[in-house]
């Protein structure tokens, strides 16, 4: 199934904006007008489950690489490709990159593997505690505050719009690894609950390049966005 798509910019090369677990593609508010003026057509996606796109309580990483793979087939024939994709997101890219004929994939502070095994339905039920939260802007900016007013307002609609059962269902079955290839970037914050020093290493060990922002949260542009633009020259000119 194709997912949704919110597009910016007409340019000949197409830039694909993948966010991460409980975002959606308003997460990227502020990076595609950048991509745009800089020439660049932006396709910021919803992932199954998120924002405006298809819900699947049995979805799997490969399923939803799948959508990925058709939907950019379909909005983009023959057009020169870059990929970002952040956490969840760069996991799903990860799982599609070789199919997509990309001329570079970009990973935000991912691995791009995790655990399975998970009950679906204690899962659910979590991830809808954490969707009830993050629905209250006023709570997110609280608990996250270098979130602007409209970080806070994008995050709390695409709470509204988040699907539990899909998301859980990705983390029940067997455990997923696709990791970057050689040749693509990480950038990662430092320090990184998502990747280690060590994995930074491994990676780098197998042709990734590896580039660290000191202090910055998890969704890294919303904390620092001028260095995560900085440590991406190959999409922000910077």
């Amino acid at each position: 199934m194709l997912l949704n798509a919110v597009e910016t910019g007409d340019g000949d090369d197409v830039v694909i904006l993948l966010h991460g677990m409980t975002g959606s593609a308003e997460s990227w508010w502020r990076i595609a007008p950048v991509l745009a003026e800089r020439g660049q057509r932006v396709l910021a996606l919803d992932l199954p489950g998120h924002g405006l796109s298809y819900r699947d309580p049995h979805l799997t990483i490969d399923i939803a690489a799948q959508s990925l793979i058709e939907t950019v087939q379909m909005r983009t024939p023959g057009r020169r490709l870059t990929a970002v994709g952040h956490s969840y997101g760069g996991t799903v890219l990860a799982a599609a990159a070789d199919r997509l004929s990309l001329s570079l994939a970009v990973y935000v502070d991912t691995i791009c593997a995790f655990d399975g095994g998970q009950d679906h339905d204690a899962l659910t039920a979590r991830y809808e505690r954490d969707r009830q939260r993050r629905m209250d802007a006023a709570w997110l900016r609280g608990s996250r505050p270098f979130y602007s007013a409209t970080d806070a307002s994008v995050e709390a609609r695409a709470a509204e719009r988040f699907d539990p059962a899909t998301s859980a269902a990705i983390s029940c079955g067997d455990d997923v690894a696709h990791p970057p290839g050689t040749g693509s970037i990480l950038v990662r914050a430092a320090p990184s609950a998502f990747v280690s020093d060590a994995d930074a290493e491994r990676l780098t060990s197998c042709g990734v390049d590896v580039r660290s922002i000191p202090g910055a949260a998890h969704t890294i542009w919303y904390s620092h966005f001028d260095e995560f633009c900085t440590a991406l020259p190959e999409l922000f000119g910077t």
